[in-house]
């Protein structure tokens, strides 16, 4: 931690006053600078602190800070300061994905809360996968953390004829395609999923440990297996939208995917 304040001066980039830049974007770029370098892993300056390394005015030390905090790289807390936002879970689209691959992927340590699973019945749902309404379903619901923080609650439907043989399965440290493609020879193919902003129910804000005025994303899924025609799940999630990001990333050489992305966007 910076417990002193000339741990933080010597590292600094002083602004220049002869600069066309306004000081308050000299000393946000630097503040940036030293995020990306990791120095404030422990410890964020205070508005004093900032005031003398800088030699900066009170509101132009906060009008530093309150642009890294308006990108998400910061969050101000009444009387706690500042503090360094993680840098959270980021999923490319366009992909069939694991959460738990991703979770792993990035360095985060991935445990399950398994709140349900089981073989029951819904109509909803077996519409969905085309199945008639009293047909048996396989149930999942899962409280999903990293590094043992709460980052989404997951509901998955299977047709039970298909995934009873994932029933016995302890999904606290295992992803559910994985587990379906050893224990059912069936691996997902295909899908779509369709992504929202809402605002988290009493229940959800509770699991997940949000305010209630933070929104989530709210995330549908359908899952097809090999023959790309028949659903093998039915996914509702809600997700973090503090420790989440979603990544598009295109080519100009691509053309036609992007025209299929925007028709299926805009349908």
């Amino acid at each position: 931690m910076w417990s002193v304040i000339r741990m933080f001066v010597p590292m600094v980039n002083p602004v220049d006053r002869s600069s066309p830049l306004p000081l308050w974007c000299q000393a946000s770029d630097d503040l940036r600078r030293r995020l990306d370098a990791g120095d404030f892993a422990e410890h964020s300056p205070g508005d004093g602190e900032l005031m003398e390394a800088y030699g900066v005015s009170r509101h132009t030390a906060r009008e530093a800070v309150r642009r890294l905090a308006d990108a998400g790289l910061v969050v101000r807390e009444r009387g706690r300061g500042t503090r360094v936002t993680s840098p959270g879970i980021e999923q490319p689209l366009g992909t069939l994905y694991s959460l738990y691959r991703s979770i792993e992927a990035q360095g985060y340590e991935q445990h399950s809360v398994v709140r349900a699973l089981d073989e029951r019945t819904n109509a909803e749902a077996a519409g969905v996968l085309g199945l008639d309404e009293d047909e048996a379903l396989v149930y999942l619901e899962r409280l999903r953390q990293a590094d043992g923080r709460a980052l989404a609650l997951d509901r998955s439907w299977l047709p039970a004829s298909l995934a009873r043989p994932i029933l016995d399965c302890d999904f606290s440290r295992t992803a559910l395609y994985g587990e379906l493609a050893e224990r059912t020879g069936v691996q997902p193919c295909s899908g779509w999923e369709r992504i929202h902003p809402e605002l988290p129910t009493a229940e959800q804000r509770s699991l997940l440990g949000i305010g209630a005025k933070q929104p989530v994303f709210a995330i549908e899924r359908v899952t097809y297996g090999p023959d790309r025609q028949h659903p093998i799940e039915w996914r509702h999630s809600i997700v973090r939208g503090d420790t989440f990001a979603f990544v598009a990333r295109w080519d100009s050489r691509d053309q036609g995917a992007q025209a299929v992305m925007e028709a299926e966007v805009l349908a």
